[in-house]
C-alpha cells in the first residue's frame, strides 16, 4: 500500500507524491542499442578476444555480459562502474542483460583482470576490425591527435607533465578522418611528449592495412606535436602522403621575414584579415632529406599569426592544402576527441592500475563506435535535423525517454513515454537498424 505525501498546495489543490507507479526505467532507448549490437556484433566481437580465467562454475556474468553492461551503461551517460546502484532496479536493463546487473566490485575485477599481453592483444583486434572495414575504398586518412586526461590520486603512471601543467595520463588517438572511426586507442603515461610511441604504432597500423589492401593510398594528418625524423622515413618507406603541422625555429623565422614584413605592414597595421601563403623546402639536422614547407603568414585583424607545415602532396599549392585539407582535422580529429572524451567519458581514468585505466578507455571507445553505428542509421533515415547530432545530443534526445516492460509468454513489449518528442525517428530506426 502506498503512502502519499503533501509536497505542497498549488492554490487549493494538494500535490502529493508516492511510489505506486509501475517499474519505470530513464533508459527506454537501450533496446535500440540492443538491436544495433545484434545487427553488428560489435560488442560480442571484442567480448570474444579477451580472456576468461574465472572459474566456470562460480561464474554468473560473461565476459560479453560486463562488456555490454559497462558499454551501454556509459552510452547512457552513467560514467563510473558504481553507477551500477543506480540501476539495480532497472527492469529494462535487466531485460537486455538477461537477469541481474553485474555490482560494482565485479566490474572493477572485470576492468583489472586484463593485463599487458592482454591489452596489446584487444589493440591489434581492434586494429584488425577496423581494416575489416575498408572493403572497397581506396584512399583513408589518418588522423593522429592526443588529449590530456587529469588525474587525481597516486594512479600508476600518473606523471606531471610540463606541457599541460598537471600530472594525467596521455590518450593518444588514431582516427579515420573520413568516417570518424577510431583506428587505435592509446594511453601513454602522463609525461609522453606527443611523438612517444607513434610512429612504431604507426608503422604497425599501415603494415595492416598495406597487408590486407596493398594499393591503399594513406595520407596522415597531425599538428606540430607529430613531426619528427622517424615520421618522415616512415613516410618515404611506405609511399605515404602527409600533411603535419612543423613547430617554428629560427631558420624558418628567417625564410618568412620578408612575407611577414609585407603583410605586417599592409594589413597588420591597419586590422586588416589576410592570408599569404609561401612555399619553401626545408631540412632540420635530424631529417634524412629536405621537405617541402609551407608557411601561413596571417593577419588576424588584431595581430600576426604564423603557422608552419609539411607536406608531399603534390599539384597543390600550400594554400590548397591547408585549407581544403589540413584545417579539417579539426573536425575530423579534435572534435572526435571531444566526444571520447566528454561524452564517451574517457577522461574517467579512476582506477589504480594503468593497465586497468587502458581498458576503461577501450570501454569509452567502444561507445563512442557504438555511437557511430548509431550515427549512421540516423543519417539513413529522413529527419535532416537530427544528421548532425552529436553523441551528447543523441543520448538526451534519443535514448533518454521513460518507459515501461510488459512480458506475456510470447512477447516482451517495450512501452515508451507518450510524451517523447522524437517518435518518429526512434521508429525509423528501431525498424530499420541494420
Amino acid at each position: 500500500m502506498s503512502t502519499k505525501t503533501t509536497a505542497f498546495f498549488r492554490g487549493n489543490k494538494e500535490v502529493s507524491v508516492d511510489f505506486s507507479a509501475e517499474e519505470i526505467s530513464s533508459d527506454g532507448s537501450i533496446v535500440l542499442l540492443e538491436k544495433i549490437e545484434r545487427q553488428n556484433k560489435f560488442i560480442s566481437h571484442f567480448s570474444k578476444v579477451i580472456p576468461d580465467s574465472r572459474q566456470a562454475h562460480r561464474t554468473t556474468h560473461s565476459i560479453d555480459k560486463l562488456l555490454k553492461q559497462r558499454v551501454f551503461m556509459l552510452m547512457a551517460g552513467y560514467e563510473d562502474a558504481n553507477d551500477v546502484g543506480h540501476l539495480k532496479n532497472d527492469p529494462l536493463y535487466q531485460d537486455i542483460l538477461g537477469g541481474e546487473l553485474a555490482s560494482q566490485p565485479t566490474v572493477s575485477r572485470f576492468e583489472n583482470s586484463l593485463g599487458k599481453a592482454d591489452v596489446f592483444k584487444l589493440c591489434y583486434a581492434w586494429l584488425d576490425r577496423y581494416v575489416s572495414t575498408l572493403e572497397g575504398r581506396k584512399h583513408i586518412t589518418i588522423d593522429i591527435d592526443a588529449t590530456d586526461d587529469p588525474t587525481h590520486g597516486k594512479q600508476q603512471y600518473s606523471m606531471f607533465n610540463g606541457f599541460y601543467g598537471q600530472f594525467m595520463y596521455n590518450e593518444l588517438f588514431f582516427h579515420d578522418g573520413e568516417t570518424g572511426q577510431i583506428i587505435a586507442p592509446i594511453l601513454r603515461p602522463g609525461n609522453s611528449h606527443s611523438n612517444k610511441w607513434y610512429v612504431s604504432i604507426l608503422k604497425r597500423i599501415v603494415q595492416r592495412i598495406r597487408a590486407a589492401y596493398p594499393e591503399m593510398k594513406i595520407t596522415v594528418r597531425a599538428d606540430s606535436g607529430f613531426s619528427c625524423a622517424p615520421f618522415y622515413a616512415l613516410a618515404e618507406q611506405y609511399r605515404l602522403l602527409f600533411a603535419v603541422g612543423m613547430a617554428s625555429n629560427e631558420v624558418l623565422k628567417r625564410k618568412v621575414a620578408k612575407a611577414e614584413k609585407a603583410v605586417r605592414h599592409l594589413y597588420a597595421k591597419n586590422n586588416i584579415k589576410h592570408q599569404h601563403f609561401i612555399g619553401f623546402t626545408y631540412r632540420a639536422g635530424s631529417w634524412q632529406q629536405e621537405q617541402n614547407c609551407y608557411a601561413k603568414v596571417e593577419s588576424t585583424g588584431k595581430g600576426m599569426n604564423i603557422r608552419f607545415f609539411v607536406s608531399n602532396i603534390e599539384q597543390q599549392s600550400g594554400r590548397d592544402i591547408y585549407l581544403n585539407f589540413y584545417v579539417k582535422r579539426g573536425e575530423c580529429s579534435e572534435n572526435r576527441i571531444k566526444e571520447v572524451k566528454n561524452m564517451c567519458f574517457s577522461d574517467r581514468l579512476s582506477n589504480h592500475g594503468f593497465w586497468a585505466n587502458f581498458v576503461r578507455l577501450f570501454l569509452s571507445s567502444l561507445a563512442y563506435e557504438m555511437f557511430l553505428l548509431l550515427k549512421k542509421e540516423i543519417r539513413k533515415t529522413k529527419f535532416e535535423s537530427a544528421w548532425q547530432w552529436q553523441i551528447d545530443t543523441i543520448r538526451t534526445r534519443l535514448l533518454k525517454v521513460g518507459a515501461t516492460i510488459k512480458k506475456t509468454k510470447r512477447r516482451i513489449f517495450y512501452k515508451l513515454s507518450k510524451a517523447f518528442v522524437h517518435q518518429d525517428l526512434f521508429l525509423s530506426l528501431i525498424a530499420t537498424a541494420t
